[in-house]
């Protein structure tokens, strides 16, 4: 087995000092062309990569960020995953994912695993958190930023779509279609993504005078979603909502499946469909759902410039709950407002 290539070997063939190695190697650190391009060259010829867990272990920075998701399932999560570790990368820093079930005691079971890893910052995606949980982050001093979620929890910086308006813009697109039976299905009920979108979508229903007409709980799980549907609009034609709010657009693709497919039904003749997310498959003609659109790049730039706060400036930083508005996106799962305009 040949030896291991050191740094020092690098510094030797390239004519420079070993900290001129370290310093190409280290993001962000200061040095010249001249000698970035004459290491780089000679880390090349002798096959020399850095040993980041090592530098990890010297600087006390691993350059590296824990991100904990529940499910990839929902196709909004990998698109956001991928502009995040993109968004990242170009600051230096590179994501690893932990994978936690959406209870506060499944994420509490890893959290000791993601700190062990020494990261740097902590995303939470999708999952529930507990003040126990950041108050052991912050004695580690671990910054912590919520992604797609909030919690009344004090020093938590929190980014998510304006969930709230979000489902009030839903509610009102729909009294304008003139609905006259309006249901609900509802995802995980320990989120608030769902609560905020439950509750401003009922908020503009009771302002308008109208009743919910049915909910379901589809606890954003596919197979639980298509029970929910059949709860829903396997019934009497004059027990059956016109129109239905699905908290997600990866639950309101599987409520349209059930719709059409084992029911009969027409979408939008029969009944509309409004999701929330605006995942790629919403925009496919086969599913051409009416949504509120995430602004996944939007909530992607705040995350990160959280994180960077946090873990650049720690006695700067502040605590920020951001809630990006985002736009109904209208296509044909929906029967339009007479005089429509899109």
């Amino acid at each position: 087995m040949a030896d291991k290539v050191t740094s020092l070997l690098v510094a030797e063939r390239a004519g420079v000092s070993q900290s001129a190695v370290s310093r190409v190697f280290t993001p962000g650190a200061s040095v010249s062309k001249k000698t970035a391009d004459k290491v780089r060259a000679a880390a090349s010829e002798l096959g020399y990569r850095p040993n980041v867990l090592a530098r990890a272990m010297v600087s006390g920075k691993s350059r590296i960020i824990g991100l904990v998701v529940a499910y990839l399932e929902n196709q909004f999560y990998p698109v956001a995953i991928e502009k995040l570790s993109k968004a990242l990368q170009k600051h230096g820093y590179h994501v690893l994912v932990f994978m936690a079930a959406e209870t506060i005691e499944n994420i509490d079971s890893v959290m000791d695993e993601i700190l062990d890893y020494q990261v740097d910052g902590i995303v939470i995606a999708s999952v529930a958190m507990s003040s126990e949980i950041a108050s052991r982050c912050d004695a580690a001093g671990v910054p912590v930023v919520l992604f797609n979620r909030s919690q009344d929890i004090d020093d938590i910086t929190s980014v998510t779509s304006d969930n709230y308006a979000g489902g009030r813009k839903v509610a009102e697109f729909l009294l304008a279609g003139r609905h006259q039976k309006i249901g609900y299905i509802a995802g995980w009920e320990g989120a608030s993504t769902q609560r905020d979108r439950e509750a401003g979508f009922i908020s503009a229903l009771k302002e308008a005078d109208c009743a919910l007409a049915a909910r379901q709980v589809g606890d954003f799980q596919t197979e639980q979603t298509r029970i929910a549907a059949r709860k829903m609009f396997d019934v009497p034609d004059d027990q059956r909502p016109d129109a239905v709010f699905v908290a997600n657009d990866h639950m309101a693709i599987a409520v349209m499946d059930v719709i059409r497919f084992e029911l009969g039904l027409k979408i939008p003749d029969d009944v509309s469909v409004v999701g929330y997310d605006d995942v790629p498959p919403a925009a496919w003609l086969a599913y051409n759902l009416t949504t509120i659109r995430q602004r996944a790049n939007l909530m992607v730039d705040e995350t990160v410039k959280a994180l960077r706060e946090h873990i650049e400036n720690p006695q700067e930083a502040i605590t920020r709950r951001v809630a990006i508005d985002g736009p109904l996106i209208v296509r044909g799962s929906a029967r339009l407002p007479k005089g429509w305009i899109g």
